[in-house]
């Protein structure tokens, strides 16, 4: 049995996403990255096929981005305000890690197990950054959605798409807790 970790699993019990609008500079630097995207790419991963990439959003590309999105939302008729909230997603972030399933071709691993390795090296990419002392949120939204926008935008292949936009910064002030799931109503025990 592996050696417990009371440390990790007093983390695990007390994480909270800090919302993205809360969050400003300074982001990690390269240097300070490289370890949490080394953390999120340990996630399970059935088939060691790799099902996920990162692309790596800062100042630069997020400005293309905002305008970009607003751009699309535009021209696709999405409500104002829904277009204001995806630009500002992008304009006000310190740092984006844009999270990217790969469908891989395997006789051997559904899709949709490549689906949950993607979502696994979001909230593993998630976790490394909140327990390295970074505020950070998984977002996702109309726009990850939109085949021409992430296309154009992040060069995503047919096999490719978005599966969440962690965003990571220091954070501005610290989020009240929210209600969480009553695990006697969503827990079955077996016994036999």
């Amino acid at each position: 049995m592996p050696t417990p970790n009371p440390q990790a699993m007093d983390f695990l019990l007390s994480r909270r996403s800090r919302p993205a609008k809360t969050l400003t500079g300074p982001a990690p630097d390269r240097a300070a990255l490289m370890p949490l995207l080394t953390a999120a790419a340990r996630t399970p991963d059935h088939g060691k096929l790799e099902p996920w990439r990162f692309i790596v959003l800062e100042r630069g590309a997020l400005d293309r981005m905002a305008e970009a999105v607003a751009a699309r939302a535009s021209a696709l008729g999405i409500d104002e305000d829904q277009g204001a909230k995806a630009r500002a997603a992008f304009a006000d972030s310190p740092l984006c890690v844009a999270v990217i399933e790969v469908q891989k071709e395997s006789p051997k691993i559904p899709p949709l197990e490549q689906t949950y390795s993607a979502g696994a090296a979001c909230l593993a990419l998630l976790n490394a950054a909140l327990a390295s002392g970074w505020g950070a949120n998984w977002l996702t939204g109309w726009a990850s959605h939109d085949r021409t926008f992430v296309a154009e935008t992040l060069g995503l292949a047919e096999n490719e798409r978005v599966a969440g936009f962690i965003h990571i910064g220091t954070e501005t002030s610290a989020p009240p807790e929210r209600p969480r799931p009553d695990l006697e109503a969503i827990t079955t025990w077996m016994d036999a």
